[in-house]
């Protein structure tokens, strides 16, 4: 099923909210509880916004994209969370940091991970809705998200 729910990131005031290598999420509440079992999980696809349109839902867990494939694959899945935390009643953070694990180089298979992202983007996210049996529902993709760049030091005024 597709859910009518598009991520983005706050439109509040947030510090961090946008870096060189992360970036902040709102995070869903109240949009899977009709879709979902306890033993559900909902994860993160993210993908090069001119890759989004060419990704493909993994049909199990064991096919999920790994983080170290996003130079070759331009998209990868993290965030692995159990359905309950997006529920209507869950007392959850606000928001999710997207890249925020820097310690990603040698994650195995079953262990994804949400390492800093290697470019400015754009990107694309959503969120997807996973059974046992695969995919079940997911939100559209975001708005591209184009992440902060450094400027060279002969840049800044003295």
């Amino acid at each position: 099923a597709l859910l009518p729910y598009v991520p983005r990131v706050p439109a509040v005031a947030l510090l961090g909210k946008v870096t060189a290598t992360t970036f902040a999420l709102e995070r869903p509440c109240c949009i899977f509880d009709r879709h979902a079992n306890a033993s559900d999980a909902v994860w993160l696809a993210v993908a090069f916004a001119n890759a989004s349109a060419t990704f493909r839902n993994p049909p199990s867990r064991a096919d999920v994209p790994p983080y170290k494939q996003l130079p070759t694959a331009h998209s990868y899945m993290t965030l692995e969370t159990a359905v309950a935390e997006f529920s209507c009643s869950a007392p959850s953070p606000a928001v999710l940091r997207v890249g925020g694990e820097t310690a990603c180089r040698d994650q195995g298979r079953h262990d994804p991970c949400n390492g800093p992202l290697p470019s400015s983007g754009p990107y694309r996210v959503k969120f997807l809705l996973m059974g046992c049996h695969g995919p079940k529902a997911e939100t559209r993709w975001s708005d591209p998200i184009v992440l902060r760049r450094g400027i060279s030091g002969s840049a800044i005024p003295p």
